[in-house]
């Protein structure tokens, strides 16, 4: 079996593939690409796969080709959509394109004196120029209706199971153009495959068939599962419906971190084979040791470190390790007032807050503090009780009546973290 087939079927990354697509992998070094439509200004965990399916690919010693859909984006594919997409301005979308070109080219290798170094390619290049009249008489006659409409991705919309009553010419079209797109970098680049998930195989087959019928040539499909987690729901959003980003400015790297560390134990022994790049051995070896003693979370503790790495990079990934200890009571008081704003208000977002004058902050009796001036307790007794009690801590810190705040203890030199018990906090800001 070709080495590169063998992977993704181990790893569980393989769904389909038409027929000589081994044995092409298997004669030549072949060039593949994959598309990414810009659809906002950055791609989410959702996109993981397919960047990760392009880097085993050039990792096997093939060439990946990381196709952004500048032209394509202007209409929206339809595969797997239940209604049409609102469409974008081509300023807005310009402006996607670059984000995602400088998203991508963080992913693959772009430089060196390799053969197979990756390429970048945006679809708006060929597709700009090309007038609808030269469209639809040069390419639209090679592909008749009726094999458009055998597709899964435009029958579900017709037969009105997505509750949306069929759709319009510029949906329809789309495989058409991504049809084309394959055509394009068929005969211009020596590109004989196009990958992608599962919902794309109509869309890619489309283009194989156009190659097969305007240029008299033989192209390959290969397509890999759509994503889910162990219980059949939706993988890649939060319970709130947010997605989770690529980039840092929309999803931080420690809630990035959180995501993969919170992964239950069935998807977390999928997610290393599909989201890491550690070889087979070391997977096997860190399942059977989860098995043992699940309880530990090696295996979640290992996703999300290589998966954040992979991201966001190690400086990052520490970051987001020392804030996830800091939450769980592992690390000291230094290490929380070394916490930047930001990163101290993701830790404990949601804590409730309480804006107090630094003056007043500073040089605060702990009694006083808790209870008067902010509200944290109901009154000066309960602060007394359960300061007697050992319950109170400041800054993760156990406290006593005797404390009082310094400007030393303020987190960023303006936040204080109160706690009563192990999950009542309370944040004070100095301002």
């Amino acid at each position: 079996m070709n080495a590169f087939i063998e992977e993704l079927k181990w790893r569980g990354l393989f769904s389909d593939m038409t027929p000589g697509t081994e044995e092409q992998l298997d004669k030549e070094m072949t060039k593949a690409y994959i598309g990414f439509d810009p659809t906002a200004d950055s791609l989410h965990i959702g996109s993981l796969i397919q960047i990760k399916i392009l880097a085993h690919f050039q990792q096997h010693g093939h060439q990946p080709i990381a196709l952004v859909g500048g032209a394509t984006g202007m209409i929206g594919d339809p595969s797997g959509k239940s209604a049409e997409r609102n469409l974008l301005s081509e300023e807005t979308l310009l402006y996607y394109v670059d984000c995602l070109k400088n998203q991508l080219s963080r992913f693959l290798e772009f430089d060196g004196d390799g053969d197979n170094k990756a390429i970048l390619v945006n679809n708006y290049d060929w597709m700009k120029n090309f007038t609808f009249l030269d469209f639809a008489k040069n390419i639209g006659k090679h592909i008749t209706v009726n094999y458009m409409m055998a597709k899964d991705s435009v029958k579900k919309r017709f037969s009105g199971d997505s509750g949306v009553d069929g759709m319009s010419f510029t949906e329809f079209t789309y495989q058409l153009l991504q049809g084309y797109d394959y055509l394009h970098l068929y005969q211009n680049d020596g590109v004989k495959l196009q990958m992608g998930g599962s919902d794309q195989w109509g869309n890619i087959t489309t283009g194989t068939e156009l190659i097969r019928r305007k240029a008299q040539g033989e192209a390959y499909a290969l397509t890999v599962p759509l994503i889910t987690k162990a219980d059949g729901s939706k993988f890649g959003k939060s319970e709130s419906g947010e997605n989770y980003w690529l980039d840092a400015k929309k999803t931080s790297p420690y809630k990035f971190y959180q995501f993969w560390l919170n992964a239950t134990d069935d998807d977390a022994e999928r997610f290393i084979k599909f989201y890491t790049f550690l070889p087979k051995e070391e997977i096997e070896a860190l399942v059977e040791e989860h098995k043992i003693a699940a309880h530990e979370r090696k295996l979640q503790k290992k996703l999300a470190e290589e998966v954040t790495v992979w991201v966001h990079g190690q400086a990052e990934y520490e970051k987001a390790l020392k804030a996830s200890q800091i939450l769980f009571g592992q690390s000291t008081a230094e290490d929380l007032v070394s916490l930047d704003e930001e990163l101290f208000l993701q830790i404990f977002d949601g804590v409730p807050q309480k804006e107090v004058s630094k003056s007043e902050l500073v040089g605060s009796n702990i009694v006083d503090l808790i209870s008067e001036k902010t509200g944290f307790l109901k009154s000066k007794g309960e602060a007394k009780r359960e300061l007697t009690g050992n319950a109170i801590s400041v800054n993760k810190t156990k406290v006593g009546e005797d404390y009082s705040v310094s400007e030393s203890d303020l987190i960023d030199g303006k936040f204080l973290l109160l706690q009563k018990g192990k999950k009542n906090y309370f944040i004070v800001k100095g301002i």
